[in-house]
Parts: C-alpha cells; sequence; structure tokens
C-alpha cells in the first residue's frame, strides 16, 4: 500500500476546499470548503502519522475533529443571523451586519 496516494489526495482536497472558499459568495458553500480542508489536513496527518510508526497525528486529528464541530455550530449561528437579517446567505452581507 504506497501512502503517498493518500498525500495527494489529501492536497486535492485541500485545493477543491480551498477554491470553494475563495471563488463561492455563499456562506455554506464556503463553510463547506473550510470542513474539507480541515478534513484533508486529517487524512495528510494520518497518513504521516502511520508512515512514521506514531499515534501524534492520529491525536492531532481527533482535536481537528473537534474544532471542526465547533466551527460548524458557530458557523450554523452565524448564517441564521444573517439570513433572518438579511434574507440571504451571501458573505457578502455579512459585512453590514457591523453594530
Amino acid at each position: 500500500m504506497n501512502l503517498m496516494y493518500y498525500v495527494v489526495l489529501a492536497v486535492a482536497l485541500f485545493v477543491i476546499g480551498g477554491a470553494a472558499v475563495l471563488i463561492r459568495r455563499n456562506t455554506i458553500i464556503a463553510m463547506l470548503g473550510v470542513e474539507l480542508m480541515l478534513n484533508a489536513c486529517n487524512l495528510a496527518l494520518v497518513t504521516f502519522s502511520r508512515l512514521w510508526g506514531n499515534l501524534e497525528g492520529q491525536v492531532f486529528s481527533f482535536f481537528i475533529m473537534v474544532v471542526a464541530a465547533a466551527e460548524v455550530v458557530v458557523g450554523i449561528a452565524i448564517v441564521i443571523a444573517l439570513f433572518n437579517t438579511h434574507k440571504s446567505a451571501s458573505i457578502d452581507s455579512a459585512t453590514q451586519m457591523k453594530n
């Protein structure tokens, strides 16, 4: 089993997630892009952890999953507040929430 295939997959997932964050103006799509980038980092950490025979990468991967879960909760709350005030889920309308 060649572990470099997993690294290439992680890089491809990270690039796709970064493109989603930079190109799309929808808040939900941007959040999905961030989640995709975090999962790409998890895949790379677990791959290198297995390659080097230690568990530190898997432990860091667990902490990244916890941060990703917290990011989803906060992000959904922001999207709901944004949609209630502006009837749109666009990132551009988020700059208007300065009160």
